[in-house]
């Protein structure tokens, strides 16, 4: 079983990362900010100006350590990749899948299943532990919705259909979304999902948990072999890893929405970490970006037991381990993909 590693994230905005041996030196001009070992680590965030050395982007590829760039104000940038990994058979099989869609839709319908299952189960969730602070009985509906929203995607027999049912569940779960904000309503109000920019907090929490979600199922499945870039839903465009956006539809409801709701209803993100720009979008500011990356990184290392493999593992491992079981199914090892239903 893999092992979770550390993610380092690099957040001043001057700071220029370099290799020394198998190190990563992170300076601030002639000052030295710190070395970290590249085996300790498998995925570098930089919220940097100045980027770093082509050296440094060349070995971490090479040891499959991911990197991601981002613009001080969290606009995603770019991500190095290096050699493909993993038997060619395996992606030329991928491409197979996404050239044919009653396949695809298969594939893409466990997906989904899992998307609006956990989207389900997050409301439930609410209710049985604060029945007292909500509208049980809207929740209650809406949970039902998502509930026949489940029979209806296994009913479907193409893609578009299944955008369709998708779409519909998606409006109706985030329409008790605001719902879900125990705490701090006035200053986290969600009366509809924005993005691109994101022009409300809950949405730039959303954009931003997203963003970063979907760069790390990205990094997964480079790792077992799987390119990124081909995906069985969301359809073929340049520079969109389109099959991690397919994996990571099931685990935005448990892994991103949860998460940021945790951090508003326990007062660890506040008002005071956004900023609005002059384009009316609002971001996190560098002290923001602080406490989310320092909850996320404790919320990786919390552990549970897989309900696929029943196996313990730390949360952080779980796109890895979905991206491992899509690679089985598509070898053929599995009958079919096995989302992530959690509970």
């Amino acid at each position: 079983m893999r092992k979770l590693l550390n993610t380092l994230y690099v957040m001043t905005e001057s700071c220029y990362l370099t290799l020394e041996g198998e190190n990563i030196v992170i300076q601030n001009g002639e000052k030295v900010l710190g070395r970290f070992p590249l085996h300790t680590l498998e995925n570098v965030v930089c919220f940097t100006y100045k980027g770093a050395s082509p050296a440094l982007m060349g070995a971490c590829a090479h040891r499959q350590v991911g990197m991601s760039f981002f613009s001080p104000r969290g606009k995603f940038l770019a991500r190095t990749v290096g050699e493909e990994y993993g038997n060619v058979l395996l992606r030329k099989e991928q491409y197979r899948i996404s050239d044919d869609g009653e396949r695809s839709t298969a594939y893409a319908k466990n997906m989904i299943t899992g998307k609006i299952y956990n989207k389900r189960w997050s409301i439930e969730r609410t209710l049985r532990d604060h029945a007292y602070r909500v509208d049980a009985e809207k929740l209650k509906q809406i949970s039902n919705v998502l509930y026949e929203s489940l029979n209806r995607v296994q009913e479907v027999s193409a893609l578009d259909e299944l955008r369709g049912v998708e779409g519909k569940a998606a409006e109706q779960y985030f329409s008790v979304f605001h719902d879900l904000i125990l705490n701090q309503k006035e200053d986290f109000s969600f009366t509809g999902r924005n993005r691109r920019p994101p022009l409300d907090p809950v949405n730039a929490l959303l954009s931003f948990a997203y963003t970063i979600l979907a760069g790390e199922c990205a990094n997964a499945l480079y790792s077992v072999g799987l390119d990124p870039y081909v995906g069985f839903m969301h359809g073929d465009r340049p520079g969109r890893t389109s099959l991690a956006l397919d994996m990571m539809e099931e685990l935005r409801p448990i892994l991103a929405d949860r998460f940021m709701l945790t951090l508003i209803n326990t007062k660890a993100i506040q008002a005071v970490h956004f900023e609005k720009q002059k384009d009316q979008a609002v971001l996190l500011n560098e002290e923001g970006r602080k406490v989310f990356f320092h909850s996320w990184q404790n919320r990786k290392k919390e552990t549970l037991t897989h309900p696929f493999l029943k196996e313990k593992m730390e949360w952080g491992l779980v796109p890895y381990i979905q991206a491992l079981l899509l690679a089985r199914t598509i070898r053929g090892d599995l009958e079919e993909y096995p989302p992530f239903l959690w509970k």
